[in-house]
């Protein structure tokens, strides 16, 4: 960590100042310090230094009139066992908008202290070696989730549920290495024995299969931190709209008895049981010459084919269209409160307007999603993972391939650990070359 860019220690000097509660209106808001200056911060605004980690009430002051500005909680937390590594102070003052700009300005008039960056706390944390890049993008996911699943996996992933796994196939592969290393550098010592090399390739393709096994999981991590995607197409007038205006119990698209209404795609984020679902209205599906309505049917083909699940819709009013997309689908007989669904009908009457059906419309969803998703509990959540995961499994793929000479099986290794040390952040072979001296009696 400590070889980082040199940009970044010289940010570090500075102490960066944060509002971590959001800029509305409440009955407190939190400021967050971290840097050098934290302490300095602290006893020039509220007088002088608390106990570290133990609330206490003071009266902060303007350091350059005294006026005090507020009665606030403080913090101390010094480093390197803050979040940030860092020496860091909290704030916790009253929420209105005139006591947080107060002081805000009071303590930006100190020397080397300004506003965070979008992220820098934990960019610091990251670079002091407090958490590693994988439960970084965790608090983020954190952050952002919308629904009880999304939060599972933003924990698992911030607990290091992935860092954890990374890790301990890093490991072994390393201790693999270091052998067929020594058998490289080392052959000519009693105490190293011959054949390391053939020894090994059961153990990586071990590590192989576990990678393998964590990549054949469909994307569900992914799936889940982007959502389900429903997308809702069929004939004009077969009830999209209304379908989509039901399903969120607002009025977010417009309802007309004029065909072609809807001529853009509609997207919003649901909810259904804790899964995060995307829903998408379109244009209605039928040949036409109307230029606007054409891009409409064409953006509409294009979301079907790229959706978890369309619900393809039909009504007794309207023609019915070819399911030609490749995306699973449930095909919905809509406005069965006037007329009933054929009886060679496969699939669910709905009614959007009386509201027939929509439970169990929701609930197949729901399975869908459930199926689609999983618990929370996929290892590989972002793309960024998945690049990586899948370069190593390709060097192990070449690695462990029979009859293969020491030097290029040594170097696909190498290959391997580094595209898991980019999932972490952490790449370097310092910890080889320990393994290396450690494990053989070599240099006596």
């Amino acid at each position: 960590m400590a070889s980082r860019d040199l940009n970044e220690n010289a940010a570090a000097r500075e102490t960066i100042l944060a509002l971590a509660t959001g800029p509305v209106r409440s009955a407190v808001a939190i400021l967050r310090l971290s840097g050098p200056a934290s302490r300095f911060v602290l006893e020039t605004i509220a007088g002088t230094c608390p106990d570290p980690r133990r609330a206490s009430l003071r009266h902060l002051r303007s350091p350059t009139t005294n006026e005090i500005l507020d009665h606030a909680l403080v913090f101390w937390f010094p480093g390197p066992g803050s979040f940030s590594g860092e020496d860091m102070a909290e704030f916790h003052v009253h929420g209105g908008t005139a006591v947080i700009g107060a002081v805000i300005a009071a303590i930006l008039d100190i020397p080397r202290c300004r506003l965070a960056e979008p992220g820098e706390f934990s960019r610091r944390a990251f670079l002091a070696g407090r958490l590693d890049l994988s439960e970084a993008e965790g608090i983020a996911d954190l952050v952002d989730a919308e629904t009880e699943l999304q939060r599972r996996q933003a924990l698992r992933q911030m607990d290091g549920a992935l860092s954890t796994a990374v890790q301990g196939w890093r490991d072994r592969l390393v201790d693999c290495l270091a052998e067929v290393e020594a058998e490289l550098d080392f052959s000519d010592e009693g105490d190293v024995p011959d054949h390391l090399a053939d020894a090994v390739r059961p153990r990586v393709a071990a590590v192989r299969c576990e990678i393998a096994a964590a990549l054949a999981d469909g994307r569900r991590g992914e799936r889940l931190r982007q959502g389900f995607t429903v997308v809702i197409a069929g004939a004009p007038n077969a009830g999209k709209s209304t379908l989509f205006n039901r399903l969120l119990q607002r009025e977010a698209a417009i309802v007309t008895a004029i065909p072609g209404t809807t001529r853009d795609v509609l997207e919003t984020s649901l909810d259904i049981d804790g899964l995060p679902v995307i829903l998408i209205d379109t244009a209605g599906l039928r040949s036409t010459e109307d230029v606007v309505e054409k891009e409409g049917i064409r953006r509409a083909l294009l979301r079907a084919e790229g959706a978890d699940l369309v619900l393809a819709l039909e009504a007794f009013d309207s023609p019915p269209q070819p399911s030609s997309w490749a995306a699973p689908t449930l095909r919905l007989w809509t406005k069965s409160d006037l007329r009933q669904a054929p009886d060679a009908f496969e699939g669910l009457a709905v009614s959007s307007t009386a509201g027939e059906g929509i439970a169990e419309l929701l609930d197949a969803i729901a399975d869908r999603a459930r199926e689609a998703l999983g618990n929370g509990a996929a290892l590989v959540t972002r793309e960024r993972h998945r690049e990586a995961l899948v370069t190593a499994l390709a060097a192990l793929d070449r690695g462990v391939e029979l009859d293969k000479p020491p030097e290029l099986f040594a170097e696909d290794l190498r290959l391997a650990l580094r595209g898991l040390g980019r999932v972490t952040g952490h790449v370097g072979v310092e910890d080889i070359l320990d393994r290396v001296f450690s494990s053989f009696c070599i240099g006596k």
